[in-house]
């Protein structure tokens, strides 16, 4: 199980809920997916002049926890007020904090992310910090009161897979007490295996999924993917070697002269 601020979760996958064909493809994307956590963005949903209440009520009728984020906002104050909104309209602490800092990359600003992760911590709010794979910053935000860490593995969107694996694996290894939640970047089934097998915790979705030619599917297949590179972890995975090592022994072997 994992264990999010005190709450036991039994699915290793996060789900996001944008850009999906339509409520029923997301809804069974959902289901398939086994998921017990699904990501909203308050903005995006009422941005424009769209029924986000229908769209929240959707969401609530499909039986899962609701982590609503803050996609799309620039600065601290933005964030915050927007954090405080989405407490109001899902009645739940946690918040996935997301400050964007460029705009092409869709990096977060490190500097206000922690500066509103200290501010919505303050305020009782449960932080789940979209960040970079920096350990200065991660640091900062524990410091800040955050007790889970979402690293991303590549720019939001890109499906190009972990682009740094030493840098994750050093994450890993220097918080081996903290949940690490792996988000933004991947594009396939085998990318999460990877970060799985380095002994992330979760893996957070969307684009890949929602953007695939059957999301439902690609949702299962996720799913299975992280179970399989979470129970390699688990099992000890053997690490490479410099040379061949026969898997037959070579004691005893008959000799013909």
């Amino acid at each position: 199980m994992l264990d999010l601020y005190g709450n036991q979760i039994g699915s290793r996958l996060l789900l996001g809920t944008a850009r999906y064909p339509s409520p029923a493809v997301l809804a069974e994307a959902v289901k398939r997916s086994g998921t017990d956590i699904v990501t909203v963005s308050l903005r995006r949903e009422t941005a424009g002049g769209r029924n986000g209440g229908a769209f929240f009520e959707m969401i609530r009728a499909l039986g899962v926890r609701v982590l609503p984020n803050t996609a799309g906002c620039h600065g601290v104050s933005e964030a915050v007020l927007t954090a405080k909104m989405a407490r109001e309209v899902f009645q739940t602490n946690w918040i996935k904090l997301e400050v964007i800092g460029n705009h092409d990359t869709l990096q977060p600003d490190v500097f206000a992310l922690v500066e509103a992760a200290r501010i919505l911590g303050s305020e009782g709010f449960e932080v789940f910090p979209y960040t970079t794979d920096d350990l200065v910053v991660a640091e900062r935000l524990l410091e800040a009161g955050c007790k889970v860490l979402m690293p991303w593995c590549a720019p939001i969107g890109t499906a190009a897979g972990p682009l740094n694996l030493s840098a994750l694996r050093t994450m890993r290894a220097h918080f081996p007490d903290v949940p690490l939640i792996v988000d933004a970047g991947i594009g396939r089934p085998s990318h999460a295996t990877i970060v799985m097998e380095l002994g992330f915790d979760a893996v957070l979705l969307n684009t890949a999924v929602a953007g695939a030619g059957d999301p439902a599917a690609m949702a299962e297949a996720f799913a299975k993917a992280i179970d399989a590179g979470r129970q390699a972890f688990g099992a000890g995975m053997l690490e490479p070697r410099d040379m061949a090592v026969p898997s037959t022994p070579v004691i005893g072997k008959a000799v013909f002269a």
